[in-house]
Formats: C-alpha cells, sequence, structure tokens
C-alpha cells in the first residue's frame, strides 16, 4: 500500500500553523534565511497540513521522467502543488528515494526514522509548504501506512515556521544553504545539482556568490552548467528524448568531461566531437573498457579519428567549392583544412538506418587510436603503426581493383615503396648508432 494524499483547504492550513506558532514556547536559530542568524519558531502539527514543495531539486530528474513518460505539460509539477493527484504522484517519488541509501554508509531515510523516530525538525513555510525534508515527511507517512500503531507518533510532525514574508527566491536560497553544498548534497543527483545552480543564477547569484555560499570553486560552478547543457543537447538532438534525464543520470563523469572536449573548437569540429561521443557512450556497454578510457579519442585526437573514419568509409569531407584534382589526389590536405566539413560524418553517426557499420568503424579506430597514445608512452609506437600498415596491405586484393584506378594505386605503391625505404635507411643508422654507443638492449 501506499499512503494516500488529502490535501486540507490552504486557509485551514494557514490558520492552524499560524495558531501553533502563536502558542509555540521555543525558538532554534536558523543560519540559512537571508544569510544571517534567524529565530524560527518550533512547533509540532498534523502531518495533514503539509504540502511537498515541487520545485525540489532533489526530484528534479524523476519529475522530468514522468513528464516526458506521460506527455504532461513542463508546468504539472509546479502548477499542481495544491492538487491531490500531483501531490500524491510526488509523494511516490519521494517515498522511492526515501528507501535508498549507499551500501558503503548511507542508510536510507526510511529506516532511520523506523529506528529513530524523528530528530530533526522540518522547514516549513506558514502556509505548510515543506522547504527542507520532504524525503523525511514521505518516509513517515509510508510508516504510518506500514503499521499505525507503532507508527502513531508521526500524526503528528515537528517543524520550524519560516517567516511569512519569506519569497519564492527565499525558499530557493535556503534549499541551496542546506542542500546544495558538497558536505550536505549527499542525495542530490549532478542533474538536480546544476538545476540548482541554473536557478540560483536565474534569480540573481553571481559567480561570486555561489562559491561562498556553496563552497564550490568556480570551475566547479562552471562545469557543473557547461554539464547539464551538454546533456540537454545529448536528449533533445541526438535521443530525441528531451526532459528524459534518466538516461544520464548514471552518465555524470562524462558529462563533466564532455565539455572539455569541445571547447576551444571550432563548431563544426565540435559538433563532430560530440556525435563521437555520443556514439560512444550509446555503445559503452560493448567497448570493453570504461568510458572515460576513450576521452582522447572524442578530446584532442577528435579530428585524426574523423578523418580515418572518413577515409574507411569513403566520405568526403571536403566542400564542393574546394575540390581540387591534380590527376593524382583530390585535395592537398595542407592547404585546405579550412574547406573540411565534418558534417557528412555527424549525418551518418545520427542516423539509425545507416549507422550501424559507421559505428563499428568508429568504436575500431578510437581504439587503435588509443593503443596508438599509449604506445607513445611505452615507445612501441612506431612497431604499432607500422604493424597496422602491414596488416592493410596484407588484405588489398587487386584482382578485384577497377581498372580505371590503376594509375592511382601505382603512383600509391611508388610512394609507399620510396616510404618504405627511407624508414628502413633510417631503421639502419639508428641500429648502427645504437651499437657504437654501446646502448644496444639486443643481447
Amino acid at each position: 500500500m501506499t499512503f494516500k494524499i488529502k490535501i486540507k483547504a490552504p486557509a485551514t492550513r494557514e490558520a492552524q500553523i499560524r495558531s501553533s506558532v502563536a502558542a509555540s514556547q521555543e525558538k532554534q536559530d536558523f543560519y540559512d534565511f537571508r544569510h544571517e542568524r534567524t529565530e524560527l519558531p518550533r512547533v509540532r502539527i498534523p502531518q495533514d497540513l503539509l504540502l511537498y514543495r515541487m520545485e525540489n531539486f532533489r526530484t528534479f530528474t524523476d519529475q522530468q521522467e514522468y513528464l516526458a513518460k506521460e506527455s504532461l505539460p513542463a508546468s504539472f509539477f509546479h502548477a499542481g502543488q495544491e492538487n491531490e493527484t500531483v501531490q500524491q504522484i510526488q509523494h511516490g517519488l519521494l517515498a522511492a528515494l526515501s528507501r535508498q541509501g549507499r551500501a558503503d554508509s548511507v542508510v536510507p531515510v526510511i529506516d532511520v526514522l523506523r529506528t529513530e523516530k524523528q530528530r530533526e525538525p522540518l522547514l516549513i513555510t506558514y502556509r505548510g509548504v515543506v522547504v527542507n525534508g520532504n524525503r523525511r515527511l514521505a518516509a513517515m507517512r509510508e510508516l504510518m501506512d506500514e503499521d499505525e500503531v507503532a507508527n502513531h507518533a508521526f500524526n503528528a510532525v515537528t517543524c520550524l515556521v519560516l517567516p511569512e514574508d519569506a519569497s519564492p527566491d527565499d525558499i530557493i536560497e535556503v534549499e541551496a544553504g542546506l542542500q546544495g553544498r558538497p558536505e550536505t548534497k549527499l542525495d542530490y543527483d549532478w542533474i538536480g545539482d546544476g538545476q540548482l545552480i541554473k536557478r540560483l543564477f536565474e534569480i540573481g547569484w553571481t559567480e561570486r556568490q555561489m562559491t561562498d555560499r556553496l563552497r564550490r570553486k568556480p570551475s566547479e560552478i562552471r562545469n557543473s552548467l557547461a554539464a547539464l547543457t551538454e546533456a540537454n543537447l545529448y536528449l533533445k538532438d541526438w535521443r530525441n528524448a528531451e526532459g528524459q534525464y534518466t538516461l544520464v543520470r548514471d552518465s555524470e563523469q562524462f558529462f563533466k568531461d564532455l565539455p572539455g572536449h569541445v571547447q576551444k573548437k571550432d563548431t563544426d569540429l565540435a559538433n563532430a566531437s560530440r556525435a563521437i561521443a555520443w556514439t560512444l557512450h550509446d555503445h559503452r556497454d560493448s567497448l570493453n573498457e570504461r568510458l572515460y578510457a576513450f576521452n582522447i579519442a572524442m578530446g584532442g585526437k577528435a579530428a585524426d579519428v574523423l578523418d580515418r573514419l572518413s577515409s574507411e568509409l569513403g566520405i568526403s569531407l571536403s566542400k564542393p567549392e574546394a575540390l581540387e584534382d591534380d590527376g593524382d589526389f583530390i585535395v592537398n590536405i595542407e592547404e585546405a583544412d579550412d574547406e573540411v566539413s565534418y558534417q557528412p560524418i555527424v549525418d551518418l553517426l545520427s542516423d539509425e538506418d545507416r549507422r550501424q557499420e559507421a559505428v563499428e568503424t568508429l568504436i575500431d579506430i578510437c581504439r587503435t587510436v588509443i593503443e596508438e597514445e599509449r604506445g607513445k608512452k611505452t615507445g612501441t609506437v612506431a612497431l604499432k603503426a607500422i604493424g597496422a600498415a602491414n596488416a592493410r596491405l596484407m588484405e588489398v586484393d587487386l584482382s578485384r581493383a577497377d581498372p580505371a584506378s590503376y594509375h592511382a594505386i601505382g603512383r600509391q605503391l611508388e610512394q609507399i615503396t620510396s616510404r618504405v625505404a627511407s624508414l628502413t635507411e633510417q631503421l639502419t643508422a639508428l641500429a648502427a648508432k645504437r651499437q657504437v654507443t654501446g646502448t644496444d638492449t639486443d643481447q
């Protein structure tokens, strides 16, 4: 069973809370209202006077997922704070969160309340809207529904009441103070955290205020917003799943790394880098190693990956007006960098009907690039490159070549032969030098 929400009329709620405040003999210091010490009245009131607050950044991701799945308007939750149906849905989201914990250290809230009862007061407005403690309230209500006799104490709850003139912006700032700091935002997912930061900017906070009050570095503030922007782009433009944040909830590191992969790149290369990253993210379960290991393929080596992919798939990256045929090669790469467009690859990777072969090739190329980078650190990059070239040449079957390509193939083989001769000469010289200096390790 699930606790059934019944809402009392606003006037009734406010009158009872006002009466409880007037009768209260207890005060408690509170330091997150308008950034100064405030004495708040401490009261004990029936739990059915309370409403869940809908602008709740802890449940933001789940709310957005619900809206997307049910095809509901964006205002459904915010406009429905006084609606029993909406309150019931929000209760379900919060009750689920109250049962979540972490295996290493965090016990689910509902289990703590079951054994220890209420230890800390909820924070509410004069109208009975819970500013801090929504999840605890949901847990207490679930426990009442589970065993009303054993949990009868939760029929009434202890609350601190904010001043009557508390504005919506004040409440956002209170949530930031209570929940947005690194040591207290335990149950925020990274998406809700980014939304909170975005909302604080909207109400006029400066970056300096963020760093001081949330105790974050400026780079952390900026990265949280950038990661949220990248996640929104991915969901809307790539997955056609705008608002379905559960698709990215477990990919915090990926989306926080992604801004660094695309910054300082021109728009065309940045979009293509995103296409590489998004494709790898979608196929992360088949990569056989952590997605993090592919960062270089979507970042510093993205242009190399795209060039290789275009070559493998026979996709021209040259803009039509940049084509120059000298009889042997279509484009002089060194002179045509500004005339390259990666959009054909982006289009291919985003096309569900055509992209499968491209995806497999892309993953192989990314693995090759990663191995080459690792080879640079171990001194084996030359051996790996030559081994890869040899393997590709071994695959060539000239009997199936188009006669029209014979001349071009001949020219390519001449260049290969020349390059092999040059490399062989260099290798002989290097080997002789090592023997003369006594550094030859082959003993």
